[in-house]
């Protein structure tokens, strides 16, 4: 099914680098210039992200809660998602995406003076929700955009190193959190200094021309909300990577919204304390290595193998967390647990972006982001209850299984070869 596209190969300068490479990515000025951005950024956001729930935490004390803020934050996937793919096609994607910028920055801003006050935590929610909103609206067009400012060759580092923005960020906002409340930084005053962050993405998207793509010949009015849908229905590959994403962060990843709870339970970890943000930084910092290691250890590695070999990592770690009694272990194990984590969900991100034109991108993540950031939530919304009544332990041993299973089940390799073999006869 072919679909036409712009070509823009000429505007790419020739570089030194391995094809698929970090290096190679990074050669692209345009490129560069939003890795920086969206770094710079993401440090903000996730400097957000592990004070707001141990917060809520700290203020309730207890694990559904979390996990409710949690889905204002991620849950807006389920349901601005599919919109914004749309968008992300049909618009002017530079503008789209600084108004979604906007639109994170207002709100991260509006929960400065929320926190200071410790306002109801009814009207705490509602800011974090447009939080999410922005990002469920920014996430399609931002991963469908990236990819076009590398050549073809080049988008496996490209996607390893939007991985490691996110995962990278997940270890200097714990740690910068960390030094910065000890010289007085407030709980309140993070969320002042995340929102001033986002103004980094805006001054890269303004200096970036992102290329024009031919839009999808699809379903007139409401059936182009459904274009992903049919392009996954019609592709084995992508169907079933999306229904492993979707599973797996519903079964496996609630943990890692539920932190605070899975720290102070199996840990004896304060979620206020310097202790907890190393810990969540230590995590963090597994998890940047792991997407780094698509770029360059496994920069010319089988991913279909990768993936089934990454589920399997993440169960043996995910089970080694689970049964871990003090902190030291909490934090030997995590490091490697944040490794396996990332290495198994960037090279699923790899094999699907790398199967998709750039013109079908949009949609397609939109659901990527739907199943991934989306279901995460769901999770949370899920199991936090669970926590509560039962503990930690057993939620996270009931991950190791599903793991297992896809380990088996998400087998790319397989799919490909019966879609050769229908094509010969």
């Amino acid at each position: 099914m072919p679909h036409s596209t712009e070509d823009s190969s000429s505007q790419f300068t020739p570089h030194r680098y391995t094809p698929g490479s970090i290096g190679a990515a990074l050669s692209s000025r345009p490129f560069r210039l939003m890795f920086i951005g969206s770094f710079m950024s993401s440090v903000g956001s996730w400097m957000q992200n592990v004070v707001l729930p141990a917060y809520i935490y700290h203020r309730t004390g207890r694990a559904s809660f979390v996990g409710l803020f949690i889905f204002a934050q991620l849950g807006p996937m389920l349901l601005f998602s599919i919109p914004g793919g749309v968008f992300a096609d049909r618009f002017d994607r530079r503008k789209w995406l600084i108004f979604a910028q906007g639109v994170q920055l207002a709100f991260s801003l509006l929960l400065f003076p929320l926190v200071a006050h410790d306002s109801a935590i009814w009207i705490i929610f509602l800011a974090q929700f447009g939080v999410g909103v922005g990002n469920a609206l920014n996430a399609p067009a931002w991963s469908a955009s990236l990819p076009t400012l590398v050549p073809a060759a080049d988008l496996q580092g490209a996607i390893s190193l939007n991985s490691t923005v996110i995962n990278g960020s997940r270890v200097l906002g714990p740690v910068i959190v960390a030094v910065l409340a000890s010289w007085g930084l407030t709980t309140s005053q993070v969320f002042l200094v995340n929102a001033f962050t986002y103004l980094f993405v805006i001054g890269a998207l303004l200096r970036v021309r992102l290329p024009h793509l031919t839009p999808i010949a699809s379903e007139p009015g409401w059936r182009q909300l459904t274009t992903g849908f049919k392009i996954a229905s019609e592709r084995a590959e992508i169907r079933r990577l999306l229904l492993s994403i979707f599973s797996f962060a519903f079964l496996s990843l609630p943990f890692v919204g539920l932190f605070p709870a899975v720290a102070s339970m199996n840990f004896g970890i304060d979620e206020r304390s310097s202790t907890y943000r190393w810990l969540y930084a230590t995590w963090g910092l597994g998890a940047a290595l792991g997407g780094l290691a698509i770029g360059t250890i496994f920069v010319n590695s089988d991913k279909r193998k990768v993936v089934q070999f990454g589920f399997i990592s993440f169960a043996v770690t995910l089970l080694l967390f689970a049964l871990s009694r003090t902190p030291i272990q909490a934090f030997f194990v995590g490091f490697f647990l944040g490794i396996a984590y990332l290495v198994t969900t960037t090279s699923m991100l790899t094999i699907l972006q790398s199967r998709l034109a750039p013109n079908e991108r949009g949609r397609v993540m939109a659901l990527w982001f739907m199943a991934f950031g989306g279901t995460v939530p769901l999770g949370n919304l899920v199991f936090g209850p669970v926590i509560d009544q039962f503990g930690a332990r057993w939620v996270l041993i009931g991950g190791v299984g599903w793991a297992l299973f896809l380990a088996w089940w998400c087998n790319i390799a397989l799919i490909d070869a019966r879609k050769n073999l229908g094509s010969e006869k």
